[in-house]
């Protein structure tokens, strides 16, 4: 009997017992897709009759599935005489199968047509639907079942990353690998060309690409470049505020209802050449005695609060305007700024960007803040290729909140002592 050798890379190696769930997040270039590919024919062969689905959330056509990728490990490790491979499947060794197929495509009832199948491979997991994955997992259900996923973090969000990654941590028994570029001991002169010229030109998307950090960067967007700035030269950390200096809070103002804009505050503290952005809050539908109680849990009582031009719109309920509530509740209020007029979005933009090499940012507390920043892009007529000022979306209200800290800024100024004229001096 001849044995099977697969030259197999060191982060990979927990990965070949067996287990429930296995999964593999990182980064492009780290091999995951190629080790699970071999996996699966490597277990197709020593378990005859295994029954496998390769699975994505959306599969329109084969050339979107892992379909090509399996072959060419099937001919590359010399197998081509145990496997059959068909137009639409893979047969393998005892009857076996391998079938691709889209998640977006079943419902309660068809999902069942995979009851008995072994192993399931959920490949750019990162696009799976909560749905899908509750339809998935009952249904993979056979004794010494495995479920697999191989992807490149996008949102905390997401369901693969909940479920693999969330708060409550990996289902008992789960093995779970990061594999990035480094771990690929095939790493070559061309990948290492194409990794470069990816830092160098589009840094705004390089982390999530290469080292699998969450996508926390629209292409294009506004505000990418400063953050990826801000990650590279160690401002995205720790950040203490300084016991002795005001801290400020800047206000975009939501309401109180489903379809309501979010209600965002940005807490910030300017120390001397530096801008502390310290913590970010965001709610929808919330009545403002929610923020309020926020702002007091957060101990930010003694904020100075800054408010946009509608701050000196009145409350539908009370007819009072929104900074007197604010006022009322015992917080010192500046006057809202005035209305900039057109244009004022993009004032807010390039002050924001001028500002952006002064700033450190506390990585745990304004997580989801700078990723609204990281969306924040502009709006395009795709047909003129015309730029229509920025897109109105989730991430608008926690970049003109942060805009708007940004027009407020005051740069530390020289202070000098000017004595009174000598006919008021005394002798």
């Amino acid at each position: 009997m001849s044995t099977l050798q697969i030259p197999t890379a060191k982060v990979f190696e927990p990965l070949l017992q067996p287990a429930r769930y296995k999964g593999a997040w990182g980064g492009r270039g780290s091999g995951k897709s190629h080790f699970f590919g071999e996996l699966l024919v490597e277990e197709c062969l020593r378990t005859p009759g295994t029954r496998a689905v390769c699975i994505r959330e959306v599969q329109k056509t084969l050339a979107q599935s892992s379909k090509r990728l399996i072959e060419t490990k099937i001919e590359a490790l010399g197998l081509g005489a145990s496997f059959k491979v068909l137009n639409d499947r893979i047969q393998t060794p005892g009857d076996g199968l391998i079938i691709f197929q889209g998640m977006q495509d079943h419902s309660a009832e068809s999902i069942k047509s995979l009851e008995g199948f072994r192993i399931a491979w959920i490949e750019e997991a990162q696009t799976l639907s909560a749905r899908s994955l509750s339809l998935l997992r009952p249904t993979i259900r056979a004794d010494g079942s495995e479920i697999w996923a191989s992807w490149n973090p996008t949102r905390k969000q997401d369901a693969v990353d909940a479920f693999f990654r969330g708060p409550e941590g990996a289902p008992a028994g789960a093995v779970i690998v990061k594999a990035n570029w480094r771990d690929n001991p095939w790493w070559g002169d061309v990948l290492e060309g194409e990794r470069q010229l990816e830092l160098m030109r589009y840094p705004e998307r390089y982390d999530h690409t290469y080292e699998g950090d969450y996508a926390r960067a629209f292409e294009g967007a506004y505000f990418a470049g400063l953050l990826s700035e801000a990650k590279r030269k160690g401002r995205i950390g720790r950040v203490s505020a300084d016991p002795l200096l005001p801290i400020r809070a800047f206000h975009d103002l939501g309401g109180s209802g489903a379809q309501a804009d979010a209600y965002t505050i940005w807490i910030v503290q300017w120390v001397g050449q530096e801008i502390l952005v310290l913590d970010y809050y965001e709610s929808v539908g919330q009545v403002l005695a929610f923020h309020v109680a926020w702002m007091r849990a957060g101990g930010y009582e003694k904020a100075i609060n800054y408010f946009p031009h509608d701050g000196v719109n009145e409350n539908n309920v009370t007819g009072k305007q929104y900074w007197d509530h604010w006022e009322d509740a015992g917080f010192n209020c500046e006057p809202p700024v005035k209305n900039q007029g057109r244009g004022a979005a993009s004032m807010r933009i390039e002050a924001v960007r001028r500002l952006g090499p002064k700033m450190s940012f506390n990585e745990t507390t304004t997580e989801s803040g700078r990723q609204a920043l990281g969306f924040y892009h502009e709006k395009k007529d795709e047909v003129r290729n015309v730029g229509l000022g920025p897109d109105h979306d989730w991430s608008s209200h926690a970049a003109d909140a942060f805009g708007l800290m940004a027009i407020c800024y005051e740069a530390p100024g020289r202070q000098t002592v000017v004595p009174e004229p000598e006919e008021n001096w005394v002798v």
